[in-house]
């Protein structure tokens, strides 16, 4: 008898069905390379849940309709890649103040501009953490397989609601197109968090206060019966602008403080054989797949090496490296750039332990013998 929950799935596939269940209503996107599957799949299977899939006429009015698709009260998602993601930032940027919950999906390519659009990279982790301008936070998570996907998909709508925030999911080409066979949860196995309503009257609705000891504030939605004002601009508890600087800096220090406090809610992280290790690995998504069979190699050869794998990727993992820094002689990471998380690393784990990067940009995925032979050469 065949196991209905069980199926083989692309890794865009998952992160659409995984949207669906979380309670995605709206997808708004333009289609792109590594990420079009998701733009397939959503006009495909939208309808049939009662949602809406509207394909735009670029990348910056993609992320526009979905901050308007949110605000009106709907789930709403977009995908896309390099050069779209760097034309949404103006919008995260906007989802960021106007704390309107959304989820964008960046499967990564090759870059800067068009790039190699066929070829996997790891180009975008700084842009995903300091594309949009001014003092901000973001949430970015990476999973690293078809199944991850799906379970990581649920958690960026949850963390989006949850912290009233746009989340980051980022995915590169290879998990993108890959296929696995996954085991489906059942629906009662599957928490889904939904962004708090409003109980006051409508009058007395101000879409920007908060309570004593939660620093997110309640969320309703146009058409709800409560009429609120929406701005990019520095804004208090109404909504509508302000230039005072005590607003302005309150507003920008609880933004981010309601992600940097709330980091224990927030980073995951995965270790592997990291118990005895003397050596680490630090890798994430399609990269960390050959990082582990790497470590199993080294292991074979009596070498003590283990990996540290980010999935949460913003906000930093700070507190976990610096003491895993503590304990290792040296700290590898691995990537498909030239070191853009290895500065992260490097800035706090390099008081405690040398911090070394391996990467590329030929638009080649790293093998694992690459790095075994990158370990022992060093």
């Amino acid at each position: 008898m065949v196991d209905k929950n069980i199926k083989l799935m692309q890794g865009n596939e998952a992160c659409v069905e995984a949207a669906i269940v979380a309670g995605m209503k709206f997808y708004a996107g333009y289609p792109i390379t590594p990420s079009t599957e998701i733009a397939e799949l959503s006009a495909e299977k939208l309808p049939r849940v009662g949602g809406r899939f509207i394909q735009m006429e670029d990348e910056i009015a993609s992320i526009s309709a979905v901050i308007g698709a949110s605000i009106a009260g709907v789930k709403s998602m977009t995908a896309t890649s390099g050069p779209g993601f760097s034309l949404k930032q103006e919008g995260i940027g906007y989802a960021v103040i106007t704390e309107t919950p959304c989820v964008i999906v960046n499967v990564q390519r090759g870059g800067p501009s068009t790039g190699m659009p066929t070829a996997p990279g790891q180009g975008d982790i700084m842009q995903a953490r300091w594309g949009t301008h001014g003092d901000h936070s973001i949430i970015a998570l990476y999973p690293w397989s078809v199944k991850e996907i799906y379970h990581t998909t649920i958690k960026a709508f949850n963390l989006s609601e949850k912290y009233r925030t746009p989340v980051l999911l980022l995915l590169d080409e290879v998990i993108g197109h890959m296929r696995e066979s996954i085991e489906l949860p059942k629906e009662d196995e599957i928490e889904i968090y939904n962004r708090k309503k409003p109980t006051c009257p409508p009058e007395e609705y101000k879409p920007y206060k908060v309570k004593e000891g939660d620093i997110v504030p309640e969320m309703a939605g146009f058409g709800e019966g409560y009429r609120f004002h929406v701005t990019g601009l520095t804004h208090d508890e109404t909504g509508f602008p302000s230039n005072n600087g005590n607003i302005a800096e309150n507003l920008i220090k609880r933004l981010v403080s309601k992600i940097e406090d709330n980091k224990d809610d927030i980073v995951e992280i995965d270790e592997y054989l990291l118990d005895d290790a003397e050596i680490a690995i630090v890798a994430f998504g399609s990269t960390a797949r050959s990082a582990k069979s790497a470590v199993d190699i080294l292991r074979e050869e009596g070498i003590k090496v283990g990996l540290f794998r980010p999935i949460t990727i913003w906000p930093f993992a700070d507190k976990q490296l610096i003491e895993l820094s503590k304990k290792v002689s040296r700290l590898v990471v691995v990537e498909m750039n030239l070191g853009q998380y290895y500065l992260a690393v490097d800035r706090v784990a390099s008081k405690h332990t040398k911090v070394e990067k391996f990467g590329r940009v030929s638009g080649e995925l790293i093998t694992p013998q690459e790095i075994v032979d990158y370990i022992k050469e060093v």
